[in-house]
This record gives structure tokens, C-alpha cells and sequence, in this order.
């Protein structure tokens, strides 16, 4: 089967296998997983941060995160296509009592100074208190401009504001930027890094910051059930991951644009967007179904994702070669239709 709904789909490598068989064990709630420990620090490091914290998932790191940085009746800055606020089952408000104030997007995933500023709240028993400022990077394949970054996390200090950056892709825009993790952490005051997705780990994020930050975190996490046993099976799963996968990312990235190449050829297929490993495209044939479309590839063991606008999403498990079955497959598809 050629997946390409998401990059959530790999799978660990053989070797990423190997590492976590052989991973020394622990109980991490009481702190003494030491492949959980070596994570941390090895992960603190990378991005220049003075601690780590381990979690399951990356939905649970950023709601952590967010519950560490506001108290109940806060508010937090955030986009209108944000994956904290649109795709994360509404976790602030449900569960930290935590205000959203999100802001439109653009289409590079930066929210407009000024719309940043207009939404800060004087201090005021009228309002909730604005505490938080949070991007995301990448944002639908996009690399958040670095130069953007750091006006808006200046523009946040400026009005008190801390800042986290939800970076479940920041593998990607690491390597289609060239820029460090460290780098690209280094704004902001909490991160969170998924080390699953095109990484390949079957699990795991980690949450970095400053020292009182994490312990503060670590309580959190144990809140929402995120306490975790002889987990350094993962944890050694997600280093192996960022040693060593991390730099292939760029493989993924070349797959893509062959596959934005190929797409964009084909009468009846526009693609809107082509950035890291995701390819977005408009079918402009009218009356064109995309259930249609969707049932016909999965005949030919082609998976497409429809959970969004049509997109395409490239990864470690599809070959070069299978990306030539999927343009050969939709060039005979958009045939058939005209």
C-alpha cells in the first residue's frame, strides 16, 4: 500500500527495532528510565534548553505546555488554522479553563503583527488575561520565517507574554532550512518536538524549557494521565529518530517536489502548494468527485488523505518509485475522466 495521507503512517526501521529491544528500562513516573533520561538530556541539548520533558503524544505535550504556562481564566494567542486550537479536540478550554484568542492565519502560517498586538487585553477584571503567544512550525508544510519569528516573540516579551512554538514538524523545517534545532528553539521559551510523524518513532514527544517550567510540566503531565512506566523502549526509539532520521528528512522533501512536478502536468489537477514534504492540490474538473478519486486509488493500493483540502504527504516509507506509480495512477485517472 502507498500511503500518503500522512506522515503519521511510518513505520520504526529495523534498526529503530533493534534500538528499542535492546533499550535499558526503568519506571519513568518514578524518574529512573534511563533510556527516558538520556532522551531529555540529549533532546535539551540539541535545542538549548535547560530541560526536557517526555510524552506520549504531541497533543498531550502542547496541552501540558499550555496548562503550565496560563491559569484558569487566561487566554492564549494562537492562529485560526492552528493545530493547538483547531485540531486538538478543544484540550485549553476543556481542560485548563484556558481562553483561546485565535488570530486568521496567513497562507505561511505567520499570524500579522499587528492583529498580535490588537489582541493582547489590558489588564482589566473585564477580560481574560492574555498570557501566551503560540505558533507552529511548520505550518502546513510551510517553514515559519525565521526573521518573522523573532519580531513576533520580541513583540510578545514586549507585552509580558511568554511564547511556545508547537513544533510537530520541526524535523522538516530543520532540515529544508538548514537551520539548527537549537536555532529554531531558541525564541521561543517552550517547544514541543514530535518525534514520530516523517521522524519515524511509533511514539513520542518531548517538551523542552526552562528547569521550573518542566517541573511544573511534569506535575501536569501526570494530571492528564501522561505518567508512563518501562517507556524507554520509545524514548530510545525517539533519539535513535533524531540522530539519525532527521537528516534523510530532505529525501522526503525531494520526493514531494517530484511529486508537485508530476501532479502539476496532469490536465484537470492544480497544485496550489508544495512545501517540505506536503503537496496541496485543486482538482479543477468540475463535477469531479473526490470519493470517486479516493475509492479508484485505493483499488490500486494508493491512499490519499481527505481530512484536509487534497493533500499529498511524503515520507521515509514511499519509495521513488512508488511516487512514480502515483502520478502514472492519477495521470490515467484525470484520462479516464476527460
Amino acid at each position: 500500500m502507498i500511503d500518503l495521507r500522512s506522515d503519521t503512517v511510518t513505520r520504526p526501521s529495523a534498526e529503530m527495532q533493534r534500538v528499542m529491544g535492546d533499550a535499558p528500562l526503568g519506571d519513568d513516573v518514578w524518574g529512573d528510565d534511563p533510556s527516558v533520561i538520556r532522551l531529555q538530556q540529549y533532546v535539551a541539548e540539541r535545542t538549548g534548553k535547560a530541560a526536557a520533558l517526555f510524552f506520549p503524544t504531541g497533543t498531550q505535550s502542547n496541552l501540558v505546555a499550555l496548562i503550565s504556562h496560563c491559569q484558569r481564566g487566561d487566554e492564549y494567542i494562537v492562529g485560526q488554522q492552528a493545530h493547538t486550537y483547531r485540531m486538538e479536540g478543544g484540550g485549553a478550554a476543556v481542560l485548563g479553563g484556558i481562553q483561546p484568542q485565535p488570530i486568521d492565519n496567513e497562507a505561511d502560517g505567520r499570524l500579522p503583527l499587528e492583529k498580535i498586538e490588537a489582541a493582547v487585553k489590558p489588564i482589566d477584571p473585564h477580560f481574560a488575561r492574555t498570557r501566551l503567544l503560540a505558533l507552529e512550525n511548520t505550518f502546513h508544510g510551510e517553514v515559519l520565517d525565521a526573521d518573522y519569528v523573532a519580531e513576533a516573540t520580541a513583540l510578545a516579551r514586549r507585552h509580558g507574554l511568554a511564547t511556545h512554538l508547537d513544533g510537530a514538524r520541526l524535523g522538516n523545517a530543520a532540515a529544508a532550512s538548514g537551520a539548527s534545532l537549537a536555532s529554531l528553539c531558541a525564541p521561543f521559551d517552550t517547544v514541543s518536538i514530535c518525534c514520530s510523524k516523517g521522524l519515524g518513532a511509533p511514539a513520542g514527544t518531548v517538551l523542552v524549557g526552562p528547569e521550573a517550567f518542566i517541573d511544573t510540566a511534569r506535575r501536569w503531565r501526570k494530571v492528564v494521565g501522561g505518567g508512563m512506566r518501562q517507556v524507554g523502549m520509545l524514548a530510545a526509539a525517539c533519539e535513535y529518530a533524531l540522530e539519525h532520521h532527521l537528516p534523510t528528512l530532505t529525501q522526503d522533501h525531494a520526493k514531494a517536489a517530484r511529486l508537485a512536478e508530476g501532479l502539476d502536468g496532469i490536465d484537470g489537477i492544480t497544485v496550489t502548494r508544495r512545501a517540505t514534504n506536503m503537496v496541496f492540490v485543486r482538482f479543477a474538473r468540475e463535477g469531479l468527485d473526490p470519493a470517486h478519486l479516493h475509492a479508484w486509488l485505493r483499488e490500486r493500493e494508493i491512499l490519499v488523505g481527505a481530512l484536509y483540502a487534497p493533500r499529498f504527504v511524503t515520507h521515509r516509507d514511499v519509495s521513488e518509485a512508488q511516487i512514480e506509480q502515483v502520478i502514472e495512477a492519477m495521470r490515467e485517472y484525470f484520462a479516464r475522466a476527460a
